[in-house]
């Protein structure tokens, strides 16, 4: 049964050590209810003795202890019912929906201890009572139980060890250095001792023994903020992280209520490498009631804060039988809630008030952070807040999306933005011309979350995000465009049979040649229909496997280009088949295409034809 639920070995001694804590904390509590409870609460602790001899270890307690009946009930249940039993239990409770109410219904976590014991021996004397209890048990569905005359206050759970075996994870847990590992790992925050005789080598070959503490009990979660030095902060970091340099900012905070739980959290100062890793590390540690249950606890924080370090300590918490896996219960998701919520207005406080960390926070975790404007649309507003983008308004300051608005001109309905690789591929390109002619303000979006987030988002403020590269433009005001219409329904009539004749040589790239309204200077770019997919997206949807259908896109002419004007004389002049217009067409599609920074489908043809032309010239 054990075997079926725990995946680590280890996790026995935690069960032993965090019955032993409880046992502990209930005689705290019976002691100031029952002021005449006859019970020594001088020096309360759990110990653990390793006999390397014997093969076994042993950890105690002077808590509350157990009764005769309180044994058979707690500890004998599972062996009497029998394995078969117990998972039918389990299954029925699955199947109820009642999964939260397993931890201590059954009490499997002593049972653990069966993973690495031959058998396993019990002693308990209740506080207040003269006698005490033996039970002993190999595991094979009985056990035996007996009234003991001389047990001490509390309980001592002693197992008799299986032979070492590697390839069964079976390690040496008699080794001092096992035993530090596992508590060091599990419990080290618990809230009393836990104490280990160790012996020492002394001078001429002699031994000599003392009583260290293998925990440290510092939870600094659970103290107040104001006792708590930076320096104690900056420590506990690093022990949860392992990374070597300050954080950037401390998040303590308590949660209290109905549920109870303790946080503290962690900004790092720089990005790990595993950052944008599939197989990187995620979440932070969770603990319930300083017991150490899991280490990248991804339940408790979305993936686009997946850069946060810490811990959480719940008092009380939905997990499955084997303290493994959380429950997905309302309890964890409002946790979640919270945790997120603190975690962005910290953010956001930073923006405005600190402006060199946020700088820096920005530049190392922007990217993850904007994938949470597609993840999390309920912060989607705070995540607007704290959101910095590169724009034309100035090259070296970002801009949120808010000054953008402000700085709006009078008549802009929307805001634009252009995708790209790099900023000097962006500020290039041929879809700006007309934006920064007219004046207008484009964002300048680089990072490859940004071709899906502005996507899903479509707005802000009740402003439409519009691509600079889609759909047709136009920043003519009304007047000027009752100026120009005479002039446009001219050119239109004088490239129309250009415009035909060039869709139809470039129908297998192209769906439509057309004049543009966005080009001052280059001749000709490529652009899409408002709802088409971007070749960037289609590019990341293809390096991750999946496959796409090519989207073909639109070419724009720019009418006052001497290469158009030019075109469009020799067209008019030599007819639909002269072979070197075709060329010049192939020409001018290519050329706005790596004007974009796109891929030619055809490199080595571009490459001949133009080399041709050139040569012509000299």
């Amino acid at each position: 049964m054990v075997h079926s639920i725990y995946s680590n070995k280890d996790v026995f001694l935690r069960e032993l050590i965090s019955n032993a804590s409880d046992a502990l904390d209930k005689l705290r509590l019976e002691s100031m209810i029952d002021k005449d409870l006859q019970a020594d609460t001088d020096d309360l602790h759990i110990e653990i003795d390793a006999d390397r001899e014997a093969r076994t270890l042993t950890v105690r307690d002077n808590g509350i202890g157990m009764s005769r009946d309180d044994v058979v009930a707690l500890i004998g249940t599972i062996a009497r019912s029998g394995t078969a039993e117990l998972l039918q239990k389990l299954r029925e409770s699955r199947d109820a929906g009642a999964n939260q109410e397993l931890i201590g219904q059954f009490g499997v976590g002593f049972y653990a201890t069966f993973m690495v014991a031959e058998k396993v021996t019990l002693v308990t004397r209740r506080a207040g009572e003269r006698e005490g209890t033996r039970w002993e048990s190999t595991g094979a569905g009985t056990y035996q139980i007996e009234t003991v005359a001389d047990a001490p206050q509390g309980t001592s759970v002693t197992v008799h060890l299986k032979p070492e075996d590697s390839e069964d994870n079976l390690f040496d847990y008699t080794a001092e250095a096992k035993i530090r590992e596992i508590v060091k790992r599990y419990s080290d925050f618990i809230s009393w001792p836990i104490r280990m005789t160790v012996e020492r080598a002394g001078e001429e070959g002699a031994t000599t023994s003392e009583v260290q503490t293998l925990n440290s009990m510092k939870a600094l979660w659970a103290r107040p903020r104001d006792e708590v030095a930076e320096e104690d902060y900056r420590d506990f970091y690093r022990h949860v992280s392992h990374d070597w340099a300050d954080p950037l900012e401390t998040i303590h905070m308590r949660g209290e209520g109905t549920f109870e739980y303790e946080a503290l959290l962690f900004v790092p100062s720089h990005a790990p490498f595993d950052l944008f890793m599939r197989e990187g590390r995620r979440g932070v540690q969770l603990y319930v009631k300083r017991v150490f249950i899991m280490d990248d606890c991804e339940a408790l924080i979305p993936n686009y804060l997946r850069f946060v370090k810490g811990v959480v300590d719940a008092h009380d918490l939905s997990l499955n039988i084997s303290r493994e896996i959380l429950q997905q219960d309302r309890q964890i998701q409002v946790v979640r809630r919270r945790l997120v919520r603190k975690v962005l207005t910290t953010i956001r406080d930073l923006k405005a008030n600190q402006e060199e960390k946020y700088r820096t926070l920005w530049t190392e975790f922007g990217r993850a952070l904007k994938e949470g404007l597609i993840e999390d649309p309920d912060n989607r507003d705070t995540l607007f807040e704290i959101v910095s983008l590169a724009s034309t308004h100035d090259p070296a300051e970002p801009t949120s999306l808010a000054g953008y608005v402000e700085r709006m001109k009078d008549g802009q309905t929307e805001i634009y933005y252009a995708t790209g690789e790099s900023r000097t591929m962006i500020e290039n390109s041929p879809h700006m011309e007309a934006f920064r002619a007219k004046g207008y303000e484009v964002l300048i979006l680089t990072d490859p979350v940004d071709e899906v987030w502005v996507e899903q988002v479509g707005q802000f403020d009740g402003k439409p995000l519009r691509s600079i590269a889609k759909g047709q433009v136009d920043l003519d005001t009304e007047e000027e465009k009752k100026s120009a219409e005479a002039e446009r329904e001219q050119r239109g009539k004088e490239f129309a049979a250009l415009l035909t004749w060039m869709t139809g040589q470039l129908q297998e790239s192209v769906k439509e040649v057309r004049l543009s309204s966005r080009l001052t200077t280059s001749p000709a770019c490529v652009v899409g229909d408002a709802y088409d997919m971007t070749p960037t997206l289609e590019k990341m949807y293809r390096a991750m496997g999946q496959e796409v259908p090519p989207v073909k896109r639109i070419l724009e002419l720019n009418p006052t280009h001497p290469l158009v004007t030019g075109l469009r004389t020799a067209h008019e002049q030599g007819g639909d088949d002269t072979a070197a217009l075709t060329e010049t067409a192939e020409l001018l599609y290519g050329m706005a295409l790596l004007a974009e920074g796109g891929e030619l489908t055809d490199p080595a043809r571009f490459t001949r034809i133009l080399a041709d032309r050139l040569a012509r010239t000299l």
